[in-house]
């Protein structure tokens, strides 16, 4: 006879492994199932580096998620023994036409979340590898740092496999009817559950075509790896830390050179429309120009930097950058967990535990997150 699991978790990315890591903690048996494997190239759960952060502007929410979700990343890499949290602080590049970054400080603050306040002269003696004719002054979060993205990802799910969490490869077929969903189909049978959770990124809306094709948009990212000056240190920890520009108007972003892979850099502006499954990760030669244009007036020294390695990820966005994190409305025991948008990954566990108490516990929900609230045109409000 077939086995049914209490969960059936869809995604082993972040946010599917932290929920049946959960959920498995809590006495369950679970079911994880993946189509192409734990942080696979497709995957954007995948890479090899993420920003953790704390500030988001005036949004107090995802700041208080964020400075949950820090200690939990840190305790899960001690408990498995793995450095996989590199402090190298994350310093915002801030103008005094900004009020994004004005709020910012005054949400920090609130939340007890450490940092100093840079003036122009500070960043420019601190860190003479930026010219930003621009910034008048920054804010520096001296706790935060960057998560090695793939290799948490997969150590989280050897850890759930190790704890009894029974992981497999196979895709999930779209499902069907509405009410109570006893099984999913996949590519090698079917998985029964009493409760499913949908968990994967950027094929949520394949596999809930109706729901969601028009209210999570897939989109393009291009991301570089530069090569430093040979027997140059400026673009490591502690010479660099993780920073951002808000207020640039290409919004970009850059974390430093870890495990000898070159200085990360990119651009935190929505793509063309993406299919994650059969999508080209070759970079466009346009986007080469833009980053070249981009280094040699803000990076100078970095202007001809060789491009050691490229990656194409993806967002899937929602209408304003929120998570949707919710029962779907047609079945009263399938539960959806996306909407990363480009934000996401830092909040793994705390996404897990909103929604493990949810299921478990049916703690109150957070509006923000419901279907209800997901549009159909972008206007992205969350950064």
């Amino acid at each position: 006879m077939s086995r049914t699991y209490d969960f059936a978790v869809i995604g082993a990315g972040v946010f599917g492994a932290w929920t049946a890591h959960y959920l498995q903690r809590a006495g369950a048996q679970v079911a994880l199932v993946d189509a192409y494997g734990a942080a696979n190239s497709r995957a954007s759960s995948a890479g090899e580096t993420r920003v953790i952060r704390a500030g988001y502007g005036p949004d107090e929410l995802y700041t208080r998620w964020a400075a949950r979700s820090l200690p939990l990343w840190r305790e899960f890499f001690d408990r498995v023994g793995l450095r996989l949290f590199h402090r190298t602080g994350v310093l915002w590049l801030c103008t005094d036409e900004d009020p994004y970054t004005r709020q910012l400080l005054d949400v920090l603050k609130s939340n007890e979340v450490q940092f100093e306040k840079l003036s122009a002269a500070d960043i420019g003696q601190r860190y003479p590898q930026f010219v930003f004719e621009d910034v008048t002054w920054g804010v520096l979060e001296t706790q935060s740092g960057l998560l090695m993205a793939r290799q948490a990802v997969q150590s989280l799910v050897k850890e759930a496999v190790r704890s009894g969490v029974d992981y497999q490869i196979a895709s999930v077929l779209p499902p069907s009817g509405n009410g109570t969903l006893s099984q999913v189909k996949t590519s090698t049978g079917s998985v029964s559950a009493a409760t499913f959770v949908f968990a994967c990124g950027p094929w949520l809306p394949k596999l809930f075509l109706e729901l969601l094709a028009q209210r999570i948009f897939i989109t393009r990212q291009e991301v570089f790896f530069l090569g430093p000056p040979p027997g140059s240190t400026d673009y490591c920890s502690p010479q660099m830390p993780v920073w951002l520009h808000h207020g640039h108007p290409d919004i970009p972003y850059a974390l430093p050179d870890i495990e000898n892979r070159g200085l990360k850099i990119a651009f935190d502006r929505h793509g063309s429309s993406f299919d994650p499954d059969s999508g080209s990760r070759v970079v466009q030669a346009t986007a080469i120009d833009r980053l070249r244009a981009f280094l040699k007036k803000h990076l100078p020294a970095m202007h001809d930097a060789p491009i050691l390695e490229t990656r194409i990820c993806q967002y899937e966005n929602t209408s304003n950058g929120d998570f949707l994190i919710d029962r779907h409305p047609d079945f009263n025991n399938v539960w959806i967990a996306g909407g990363g948008s480009g934000h996401g990954f830092k909040h793994g566990p705390a996404v897990a535990d909103y929604l493990s108490a949810r299921i478990l516990h049916n703690a109150p929900a957070e509006p923000r997150f419901s279907v209800a609230t997901k549009q159909t045109v972008q206007m992205r409000a969350v950064y």
